[in-house]
């Protein structure tokens, strides 16, 4: 109970801030469009997430550890040589390589495509997940999630079919599956090269590569100004507000999306993803970001369907038989009573007799 408790919680934080840096960075866009910078800017933001866990493993645990020690413990997951070049580049350089695509595509998807339309299109991430899984790490097969990838793909193309293949609208699509495409590749990844990694262990990880954007990437957005791809005429101009809220949002979203699995169900957390492309429609019609007619609205309970699908445990058809088997047996006991007393209108059963 405490962890659905809790599950609540974290799936209600987990569809706020990703609606809320959805729609945030499309408000950002009007004053400011530059996917990229915003990129650069919120991923090095990242830093802050072995701190913030330092401060949760003071919080939760009694025997409290320096920082120093902490950092030691989770160092360990570069092997006896530490952080080498090599190391760097091999197990770490690609993660951040596929962080900063999969945020950028998405950023540049949502500047043509509304937010109801680019959340639903991320979730396919799911659906590509499974199918990499299944290829790549040899999962067990199930048929019920080729059938969610179906549902999809399905929805992918009527969403196209929505807009009525325009070119604008079919490169705004397709970055927005590139960008869900690559989300799926680095968790993949993630799990073939990493294995099962420690929070402290991930979370170092992920700070590494926020100071690594910082110190590498700075580089991409002054030649982004400077050729006036992403141009703005003085800084006073930037909305900075606007800048740290979208920085700030994806931040404490990583961060539920990480380490929420301590404290409820994965299955809960995965949950709040897809509940924001209801709450970013109910925005959108609001704000009359969007036109809902038949084809779109079904292309969205296709992809949403897709991504509840893939949420089934693997040993759920099991479950169900089990569940079935247990109620037939319930009612047999019942079923042979009625028969009993009602076949002949008599009653077999012998009172006692009265003292």
């Amino acid at each position: 109970m405490c962890k659905a408790l809790w599950g609540v919680a974290v799936v209600t934080c987990v569809c706020s801030t990703w609606t809320g840096c959805t729609q945030l960075a499309k408000v950002t866009f009007r004053q400011y469009k530059a996917p990229f910078t915003l990129t650069w800017f919120a991923g090095t933001w990242n830093c802050l997430f072995f701190p913030l866990y330092y401060m949760a493993h003071l919080c939760r645990t009694r025997e409290r550890l320096t920082p120093q020690q902490c950092f030691r413990e989770c160092y360990r997951i570069f092997g006896g040589d530490g952080l080498t070049v090599k190391v760097f580049m091999v197990r770490l350089a690609p993660f951040g390589l596929l962080w900063t695509l999969t945020h950028y595509l998405y950023l540049q998807a949502l500047c043509k495509l509304s937010p109801t339309d680019a959340s639903a299109l991320f979730c396919c991430n799911k659906a590509f997940m499974f199918l990499l899984s299944w290829i790549v790490l040899r999962d067990r097969f199930m048929g019920v999630r080729i059938v969610a990838a179906i549902f999809a793909i399905a929805g992918i193309v009527m969403m196209t079919y929505a807009d009525g293949f325009q070119s604008r609208s079919v490169i705004a699509i397709s970055l927005a599956v590139a960008s869900a495409s690559t989300s799926a590749i680095y968790k993949v990844l993630f799990k073939m090269i990493m294995g099962c990694a420690t929070f402290g262990e991930m979370a170092l990880c992920v700070s590494i590569l926020g100071a690594a954007n910082f110190i590498f990437v700075s580089l991409v957005p002054v030649i982004l100004y400077f050729t006036g791809v992403e141009h703005f005429s003085s800084p006073s101009d930037i909305p900075w507000g606007c800048l740290c809220g979208v920085a700030g949002l994806l931040l404490v979203f990583n961060l539920l999306v990480t380490f929420g699995i301590a404290i409820t169900y994965p299955v809960l957390i995965s949950l709040g993803t897809v509940l924001s492309v209801p709450v970013n429609a109910l925005v959108d019609l609001h704000t009359c970001e969007i036109r809902f007619h038949m084809v779109r609205i079904i292309a969205m309970a296709l992809i949403c369907l897709g991504f509840v699908l893939l949420l089934l445990p693997e040993d759920w058809d099991q479950s169900l038989l089990n569940a079935a088997t247990r109620l037939r047996r319930q009612n047999r006991p019942a079923e042979g009573a009625m028969e009993t007393g009602t076949g002949t209108g008599l009653s077999w059963s012998r009172k006692t007799p009265n003292s």
